[in-house]
């Protein structure tokens, strides 16, 4: 029971923190809308941030999973799935729900470097940047790190379009530019 009501806790906040913003978002409109007292708040929470930090490494575990498992549905080669991950991504900003990366909403609104959410939600990016780090040494890039920040720019770039402008297939043509990468990286 108890940690049921910290889930519910950390739900309601990923929910309105995608919705409205962190900074706009308030204790007690979470509350209200999770129906959790103040005192179970921060039974589990010390403060405002420290729920953002928990909603933060919670959604990031949960997106590399899924990013990593929808790649691996769509290619079996490290150099096929550098590719579908643009494809991943063009399904992510096309979905209805689709309101844009926590991240860098989290980066935006903390712009401090040394602010701890800061810092959470850069670790995001570099846990992805290291996935594709990994998939350029695979694929047998000759420099696979400076390849991995290439199509993280790439990646952020769509995200960002897409966050801004709706789907207008932004990482379709991410891709594309991939692709002209990868040729000169691989080959």
């Amino acid at each position: 029971m108890i940690s049921a009501r910290r889930d519910l806790l950390v739900g309601t906040a990923e929910r309105l923190f995608q919705q409205n913003g962190y900074r706009a978002t308030g204790i007690d409109r979470i509350l209200a809308e999770s129906g959790v007292a103040k005192m179970t708040l921060y039974k589990y929470f010390s403060s405002k941030d420290e729920l953002i930090l928990a909603v933060l490494r919670g959604r990031s575990a949960r997106w590399r999973t899924w990013m990593e498992t929808m790649v691996a549905r769509r290619a079996t080669a490290p150099r096929d799935k550098l590719l579908a991950i643009f494809d991943v991504f063009e399904d992510w900003f096309e979905t209805r729900d689709f309101a844009g990366c926590m991240f860098l909403k989290a980066s935006s609104e903390y712009s401090l470097l040394d602010d701890p959410v800061h810092r959470a939600a850069a670790e995001h990016h570099r846990d992805i940047l290291a996935y594709l780090r990994q998939l350029a040494a695979e694929a047998g890039a000759r420099r696979p790190a400076p390849l991995a920040r290439q199509l993280m720019l790439l990646l952020i770039g769509a995200t960002a379009i897409s966050q801004v402008n709706g789907p207008v297939g932004a990482g379709r043509q991410a891709r594309e530019a991939a692709v002209v990468l990868l040729a000169k990286a691989l080959d």
